[in-house]
């Protein structure tokens, strides 16, 4: 049933040019329509500039391994994750050379992580599997987000990295929206687990925001407990020097005792399609985004 799935969610897609699927998806997953010509908030100008915009850039900072070097380029790489390994195929991979725990994934996918605490206890089998699975995900093909398959895909590896906190069972992720060099606000993303999260809404003040958030059983009130990182300073400069040049992107952090470590650049949050924002807070984006 599932393959009878696939192939008819390929022939659909492969009849609609890619404005049509980003209409279809943006419908489907919003209730609302797509203003073309004259676009307006934070979604409706992502979509513009996934459409209209020079992408080229975006496929680079957007892939994985590749964006390591643009990091490096900016004066940044004391941030980067160190980089255990790197594969084209998922039977390259010499488990025994690699630590007790550590995490693989593709550099051109999203939210597929495979997260190791201890190598002993996996099937190896069925981790190459799911990459080798995974590596062939035409990832952006059904969203119209055509930067992503400009990306050669290919599998690397990175530290477990270990966050003690009081406030969440997962690693926080802090999410900085910016614009051309400018900072605006910070997400913070906490206590992941099983397709929930609890989340907040920092601007630079490290003032929490709830007004400007969507709530419900998945995407729950942090409460304001997340403090601020020690380095969000270097993390604010960071952000504003890797974001000039891109009407909109966001650069996503973690802090390990201390240090912020830059997770990554996303050029089309949620696809275009952010529901846990208001509609107040969307138009607000929105008007930070100059489209030429």
């Amino acid at each position: 049933m599932n393959k009878l799935r696939n192939i008819a969610k390929e022939i659909f897609f492969s009849c609609l040019t890619r404005k049509q699927i980003i209409n279809y998806v943006y419908t489907k997953t919003t209730g609302k329509k797509m203003n073309w010509k004259h676009p307006v908030d934070f979604n409706e100008k992502i979509n513009w500039l996934k459409l209209y915009s020079d992408t080229s850039l975006w496929t680079l900072c957007a892939d994985k391994y590749k964006v390591r070097d643009f990091v490096k380029q900016k004066g940044y790489e004391e941030l980067l994750v160190p980089l255990l390994g790197k594969w084209e195929r998922a039977e390259e991979i010499d488990f025994d050379k690699l630590p007790n725990g550590f995490v693989l994934k593709t550099n051109h996918g999203s939210g597929d992580v495979i997260v190791v605490k201890d190598k002993n206890k996996i099937n190896i089998d069925n981790v190459r599997k799911i990459l080798n699975q995974n590596l062939k995900t035409p990832y952006g093909k059904y969203q119209g987000e055509s930067h992503y398959l400009g990306i050669p895909p290919c599998i690397i590896a990175e530290p477990l990295l270990i966050q003690n906190s009081t406030v969440s069972c997962s690693i926080i992720d802090y999410k900085i929206i910016c614009f051309d060099g400018k900072p605006y606000c910070t997400l913070c993303f906490f206590n992941r687990k099983d397709g929930h999260y609890d989340f907040e809404l920092h601007d630079l003040n490290w003032q929490y925001h709830p007004e400007c958030l969507v709530f419900n059983e998945h995407s729950r009130d942090g409460k304001g407990v997340i403090e601020k990182p020690q380095s969000y300073d270097l993390m604010l400069k960071a952000a504003s020097d890797l974001s000039k040049g891109f009407p909109q992107v966001r650069v996503d952090f973690y802090e390990i005792e201390g240090k912020p470590l830059l997770s990554e650049l996303t050029f089309t949050t949620t696809g275009g399609c952010i529901k846990y924002l208001t509609d107040d807070f969307l138009k607000e984006l929105g008007e930070q985004i100059k489209l030429k």
